[in-house]
């Protein structure tokens, strides 16, 4: 019998108000049941709100520096746990160990960074322009924050909207993916065990329909989400409706340049990575390669070459290189691309099918997929399939290549190998993206930097790095007059 969860309110493991569980599933075996996990409803979201709301003011106010060390702890909790937390998360949502230790690493990392922040919640003193007055910035929080995160980075991406709204002084409605919640049920276990109050985080189980209420609860100040472009112009629309602060991080569809004067060994690598770490299901993921005429061909059988040595596993397994897709539906999505690229005249020269063999029957599998013989137009080319798929395309030069990959609805991630100094910073200046690597792969964030990307990748704000406290808190102007007189600004002149 499958373990059965509840949500977290108030500070208390809380039954659903709506009675209804749904099943966590192995997608590396479907027979394997996770946990069994609430369907929320309004009520249960309305008790989250409550709680939030009923511990903010003393949270607000509770010293920055103290706030950080809770977090300190919590990083070292996980550090702790890190073995045990990286194999639950494999078995709930597949990619292979090493993905998930990077996952809770960059966790723990974040704990760390922001833990940081507490002593340097920074603003800015300048002057004035009137005499014997003072004038200083600072920040001050928002209210109650609807945190809403996806399934492929399950510790990751909750600590990188976690930890930035805590250290500003916020209260947290947390909602999980419906395909990750036992990772992030580990999660606010270790925050409450580092010592985080009652009601500061407040945890809700549920899919779509969970996740719909929060967003549009009166009470809920501001809403952070990562997923699909699809759900986010929703959360955006309304949101913008409702003149609640927003913050959306959604797709890519990233493109990694490969010119003749680049080390081929190590921008095959990095292709390689990019297009199959988690199977694909990255918003940073490698989908598009365009590579420089005078060495495609060779470029190209090098890489099917090692696409057909992708081993396929349950990500348990040490020799396990690529996990499988999340569900069946992400893997009918998948191959249902496939399909139409070859439909549309693209040539697939491996994979193109689910996984078979010893191990991959119960698991949702797919084959690492090249595509070659493929136009600019071709919907493989244009739009988001979150899978181990990759086009291979040639380009005549420097100028061609930054044509290409700028041709895109989305701005994530970029990447260029080259030998040619002049070329990198060519290619720096040009790509439209919110990242860029140099003679790296186009995953592999760090998160003391900002993290998001231009056109239908987001909406301006970052998430990691200092950038990430700007969507959490809100900036005021103090003016502090000691002169004993009234000052009239921009009226008196003298």
């Amino acid at each position: 019998m499958a373990k059965q969860y509840y949500n977290f309110l108030n500070g208390k493991w809380t039954r659903p108000h709506s009675k209804v569980y749904f099943d966590n599933i192995n997608p590396a075996d479907t027979s394997d049941v996770v946990g069994r996990f609430p369907e929320s409803d309004g009520e249960d979201v309305e008790k989250a709100v409550r709680a939030a709301e009923a511990a903010y003011d003393a949270w607000r106010l509770f010293p920055a520096p103290k706030k950080g060390e809770i977090m300190m702890r919590a990083g070292q909790l996980m550090m702790k746990n890190k073995e045990k937390l990286a194999r639950l998360m494999t078995r709930e949502m597949g990619k292979v160990l090493a993905e998930t230790r990077g996952d809770v690493q960059e966790a723990i990392d974040m704990a760390f960074y922001v833990a940081g922040e507490g002593r340097r919640l920074t603003g800015e003193t300048t002057t004035s322009e009137r005499k014997n007055k003072f004038a200083m910035t600072m920040r001050i929080p928002i209210g109650v924050c609807g945190l809403i995160t996806p399934w492929n980075f399950p510790m990751a991406i909750p600590s990188w909207k976690i930890f930035p709204a805590l250290i500003c002084g916020n209260t947290v409605v947390f909602k999980p993916a419906e395909d990750t919640p036992a990772s992030a049920c580990e999660f606010v276990k270790i925050l409450t065990e580092a010592g985080l109050p009652n009601g500061v985080v407040n945890f809700v189980c549920g899919g779509p329909n969970t996740g719909e209420l929060i967003v549009r609860h009166p009470r809920i100040k501001l809403i952070s989400f990562t997923g699909s472009c699809e759900v986010g112009r929703f959360v955006g629309e309304h949101c913008g409706r409702t003149l609640k602060r927003c913050s959306l991080e959604m797709g890519g569809k990233n493109a990694q340049i490969v010119m003749a004067d680049a080390n081929m060994d190590l921008a095959l690598e990095g292709a390689l990575w990019g297009a199959f770490g988690t199977t694909g299901q990255r918003c940073t993921a490698t989908s598009r390669v365009y590579i420089q005429r005078k060495v495609f061909p060779s470029f190209v059988r090098s890489f099917i070459r090692q696409a057909k040595k992708v081993r396929i596993g349950n990500g348990l397994k040490p020799n396990a290189q690529m996990g499988p897709l999340i569900n069946a539906a992400q893997r009918e999505r998948v191959h249902n691309y496939v399909v139409r690229g070859v439909k549309e005249g693209a040539k697939v020269e491996c994979g193109g099918k689910f996984a078979r063999g010893a191990g991959l029957g119960k698991g949702f599998f797919y084959q690492p997929t090249v595509f070659t013989n493929v136009k600019p137009i071709m919907t493989i080319v244009r739009e988001e399939i979150f899978g181990p798929v990759v086009c291979l395309m040639s380009i005549k030069d420097l100028e061609d290549g930054l044509r290409q990959a700028n041709d895109t609805a989305y701005g994530l991630s970029s990447a260029i190998y080259t030998g040619n100094v002049n070329s990198a910073m060519k290619a720096i200046r040009d790509l439209e993206a919110g990242i860029t690597y140099i003679n790296g792969p186009t995953i592999g964030a760090e998160v003391h930097l900002p993290f998001g990307g231009v056109k239908n990748t987001g909406n301006g704000h970052r998430e990691a790095g200092r950038t990430a406290l700007d969507i959490f808190s809100e900036w005021k102007s103090v003016f502090v007059d000691f002169s004993g007189r009234l000052q009239k600004a921009q009226i008196d002149t003298d």
